[in-house]
């Protein structure tokens, strides 16, 4: 079965605290890498084989909003010690662990070093 997303992109304005931001939430480096025209920068979430994947994106086309889609990362069990790394990576959590319907797991949302509201995922 397809996946209903398959590619996100979330707008940053700097990509060096942005970068440092979700490499700290997540445990993991982003890959920088070139694209677009002059000024556009990327940085690629570390992902698997399932066929979704993301970036942060500096670009003239996109800002950062807290209002608008959320982008939900999946933080596997680890939700509570993504939560705890959001205040000294330089962002806010915003909606705290909040149970789903049995089954489904657990969410929160953060508004990241950017501006950006993101959401976070541990699966049931």
């Amino acid at each position: 079965m397809a996946h209903a997303l398959n590619w996100f992109e979330i707008p940053v304005s700097d990509m060096d605290r942005a970068a440092r931001f979700y490499a700290t939430l997540t445990g993991h480096a982003l890959k920088r890498e070139a694209f677009g025209g002059p000024g556009d920068e990327m940085a690629v979430f570390e992902h698997g084989d399932d066929g979704v994947g993301g970036a942060l994106m500096k670009s003239a086309q996109a800002e950062p909003a807290a209002q608008g889609t959320v982008v939900y990362l999946n933080t596997g069990p680890q939700l509570d010690a993504w939560l705890a790394r959001v205040p000294a990576a330089g962002g806010e959590v915003v909606v705290p662990k909040t149970a789903l319907p049995p089954g489904m797991g657990f969410f929160a949302q953060l508004l990241d070093s950017e501006g950006n509201r993101v959401g976070l995922h541990q699966p049931g």
